[in-house]
């Protein structure tokens, strides 16, 4: 599922002439927040529910390199919840379809009245429900790699 299509802007092009690693992190922040908006949290509906997704942990691999002008999509499967949490799984490909980068992230639902983590509310947990969804057995290659220098 395509969540955002976006180009390589020229100030994110760094000084060895492609796409800054900071900015791939920028451009899956964006992939969030408009999967948000996606499942009822957007602004109104991050007001109305006090309620918003944080960010806990992301792990990043870059595949290849982006260059000026070139576009982009990113898409999100969802590889597994719970009450509170999101494991999804961001891929950004170039318009051939080749795999550029991707991020692995686990977001919690927080409560913003109380700042502290909450259930997902029922309206919310609905459209999560309708995202795509990875069976165990058929997560991307990428997905639960650890990181590590190999050893003999």
């Amino acid at each position: 599922m395509t969540l955002l299509t976006t180009r390589v802007a020229p100030e994110w092009v760094d000084y060895n002439g492609h796409m800054n690693d900071a900015e791939y992190a920028r451009v899956f922040s964006l992939a969030v927040d408009t999967l948000m908006e996606g499942i009822g949290l957007d602004a109104e509906g991050r007001a109305r529910l006090d309620y918003t997704l944080f960010t806990l942990e992301t792990h990043l691999c870059y595949r290849r390199e982006a260059h000026q002008d070139q576009a982009l999509a990113v898409e999100v499967l969802l590889l597994d919840r719970d009450a509170k949490r999101l494991h999804v799984f961001f891929t950004m490909r170039d318009d051939a379809g080749e795999a550029l980068a991707t991020s692995e992230q686990m977001l919690m639902g927080i409560d913003t009245g109380i700042h502290r983590p909450a259930p997902f509310p029922p309206a919310v947990a609905e459209q999560i429900d309708a995202l795509p969804r990875a069976e165990a057995a058929a997560w991307p290659e990428a997905a639960g790699r650890r990181i590590g220098i190999p050893r003999r």
